[in-house]
């Protein structure tokens, strides 16, 4: 049975990557030289949390010479509109539009990205999600790697802030699961998605692609976008800066059916990662390692798991509590690999308030 410890050393190999990557992101550096061409923010709205106000506000405070806030709302009577209001009454100073966006697409916020790129002035575009908080020079980090040719697409990486423990939990596993996937793809070459937190885009490119309403039929529009922009020939670049968002769920039910969302999402839209996820599960190996009696190999595997997982949560992304509970990766793992399991199967998610059924191509056909 000394086989079954195989998969442990490709467990350790792997978090021994990442945290190499976390390493080398940490050592980057901008230039900040160039110019500092005018931006539109655009941020589709769907209600909002006790955060929201935060959140927008950090968009207002932001050191950039020209920008402006394009905010999109479906639904007239969103109570968003209200802090959205007092955010341009507090900096009257500041481009700041609330725009009605009546467009029906499959995903409804690619709807509003579609009408609010068509309303906004300037060349270059950033979306963000409405629960973002950014730091005062996020527009310069995220803008500069366009002035390069080559580069098409700019996204970042997030932290994530929960109130209640199930969020907390939630965001664990974006700190020390979702964060090193994603440094370890960069690392090897796969960069053709984008991540919702930050997508950094020319209006020209947008168009070449045939707009937001080119991604519209997908529920991971992000992934999509970033996939269309990379098969212009364009690479995407990490920026180096790292955002943060406000998890809402409160019970463990809302954070499976978030998680059990996600997994869905990137077995129909990258089947391939989505499989080859389950041999990075460290924790997995390391219990089947024991069974086989390979105790060395099952302890230096947790050992590269939990390292790895707090350099990039604590280092990379700035997230405390990721050291302060790093003894709960392990058990994150298996719940990891619980809601892996279950997205095997199915095609529905529940997004939004809604019930969407997705194609094998992660087109929403339903809902």
């Amino acid at each position: 049975m000394i086989w079954l410890a195989a998969p442990a050393v490709l467990a350790a190999l792997y978090h021994l990557i990442a945290l190499i990557a976390a390493l080398r992101f940490k050592s980057v550096r901008l230039k900040q030289e160039g110019t500092l061409p005018p931006v539109s923010i655009l941020k589709p709205v769907h209600g909002r949390d006790r955060q929201f106000y935060d959140a927008i506000r950090s968009h207002a405070l932001l050191d950039y010479p020209e920008f402006e806030i394009l905010f999109g709302l479906n639904d007239p009577g969103d109570a968003a509109r209200e802090d959205i209001a007092r955010l341009a009454a507090e900096f009257p100073k500041r481009a700041i539009r609330m725009v009605p966006c009546e467009r029906v697409l499959p995903n409804g916020k690619v709807a509003v990205l579609a009408e609010l790129a068509r309303q906004a002035r300037y060349p270059l575009l950033v979306v963000n999600d409405s629960d973002i908080v950014v730091a005062s020079d996020y527009l310069r980090t995220v803008i500069e790697p366009l002035e390069a040719k080559e580069n098409g697409l700019v996204t970042c990486l997030y932290r994530a802030r929960g109130a209640t423990w199930p969020a907390r939990w939630e965001a664990l596993g974006i700190a020390t699961d979702f964060a090193p996937s994603v440094l370890v793809a960069r690392f090897i070459g796969v960069s053709e998605f984008a991540l919702g937190s930050t997508m950094a885009v020319r209006a020209a490119d947008l168009e070449r692609i045939g707009g937001f309403e080119a991604v519209g039929d997908y529920l991971a529009d992000d992934y999509q976008l970033g996939r269309r922009i990379r098969e212009l020939g364009y690479r995407i670049v990490l920026a180096p800066t790292v955002v943060e968002t406000r998890l809402s769920d409160e019970t463990w039910r809302q954070v499976w059916r978030h998680q059990l969302r996600w997994a869905r999402t990137i077995r129909v839209s990258r089947t391939g990662g989505y499989f080859g996820y389950v041999i990075t599960n460290a924790t997995v190996w390391a219990i089947l390692a024991v069974v086989s009696g390979g105790w060395p190999v099952a302890l230096v595997c947790l050992a590269l798991r939990i390292v790895a997982g707090v350099a990039t949560g604590a280092l990379v992304l700035g997230d405390l509590d990721t050291a302060r509970h790093w003894f709960l990766i392990p058990f994150r793992d298996l719940w990891g690999f619980a809601v892996w399991a279950a997205g095997l199967v199915g095609s529905t998610v529940e997004w939004r308030g809604r019930t969407l059924r997705l194609d094998r191509a992660g087109r929403i056909t339903g809902g």
